[in-house]
């Protein structure tokens, strides 16, 4: 039986369904065309294309690996976030479509400081230093992670996509490797208690770093680090934007009060209406937060 786009993308649709993958058609459709180097639309329009023998044979391998939930982005090594695609290897988190929310607040605020220095903190894949760079182009942007190999990654996406004079990557524990104070801190960590992770996707619970997942019990040890660093990092009337769990909008925001007990602290949601963001603006007053306890 001759093989089409249209059987082709028919049987693995099926197979997809039957494993559980959320959206079969969307990535049989993604899958078949990583293999053929076309855009998805390409497919769409020609049906009754025959791919060759080989393209078959990987496209077979590629959906097998897809099947046993291996999330997609592995799968094809990349992913668009925010208007740029980033090469994503097993290994380092995937940019989720949440986090763009911090990336458009951020610059949104850079609009009215746009010599800003910023940080990205446990940059991962690079995803919000790199989209924060190619849209405010006179921010002084640092990047850091303690992980080398999501260090590497980062640094490779930003040399492909023509940054890589806009970022110092830096590796260390959270702010610590910083060597000057900064404006605006930027972070998507570990946000995600111990305890929930039998119940997380197959994708995210057995193919995703556990270290860029997981902080405890709590699922907040990374988030109240941070924010114990950033009182000597953070400069006068700046801004720190951390992306949190859509149940952790209250401790959050103590935390954050906890910790700046002058500044403004707000939780923002994400598209869906749930919580994503805890904003903490500084006051402009200087000295130390802790003082005012």
């Amino acid at each position: 039986m001759t093989s089409t786009v249209a059987s082709m993308l028919r049987k693995a649709v099926g197979e997809l369904s039957q494993a559980g993958v959320d959206s079969p058609e969307l990535d049989a459709e993604l899958l078949l065309a990583h293999v053929l180097n076309v855009e998805r639309s390409w497919l769409l329009a020609h049906p009754e294309f025959q791919p060759d023998p080989k393209q078959q044979a990987r496209f077979r391998r590629l959906l097998a690996r897809r099947v046993a939930r291996e999330p997609l982005a592995y799968i094809t090594g990349q992913r668009w976030f925010y208007d740029i695609l980033l090469h994503v290897p097993p290994g380092v988190l995937i940019p989720r479509l949440e986090t763009e929310e911090l990336v458009e607040r951020a610059l949104n605020w850079l609009l009215d400081h746009p010599r800003a220095v910023v940080v990205d903190v446990g940059t991962g894949s690079g995803a919000i230093a790199l989209a924060v760079a190619k849209h405010a182009p006179q921010a002084i942007i640092y990047a850091t992670d303690d992980n080398p190999f999501a260090l590497d990654v980062a640094l490779e996406n930003a040399h492909r996509l023509n940054l890589g004079q806009r970022i110092t990557f830096l590796s260390g524990d959270l702010l610590a490797p910083l060597p000057e104070p900064v404006d605006l801190i930027l972070a998507n960590l570990p946000y995600i208690s111990l305890h929930l992770r039998p119940g997380l996707m197959p994708e995210v619970r057995d193919f995703e770093p556990p270290e860029a997942l997981f902080s405890g019990e709590s699922g907040l040890g990374h988030i109240a680090r941070l924010l114990a660093q950033a009182r000597h990092h953070i400069r006068p009337g700046g801004m720190i934007l951390v992306e949190i769990g859509h149940d952790q909008g209250a401790v959050a925001a103590q935390l954050a009060q906890d910790a700046f007990p002058r500044a403004t602290v707000t939780i923002h949601p994400d598209l869906a209406g749930r919580d994503r963001l805890v904003a903490i603006q500084r006051s402009e007053v200087g000295g130390s937060e802790s003082e005012s306890r």
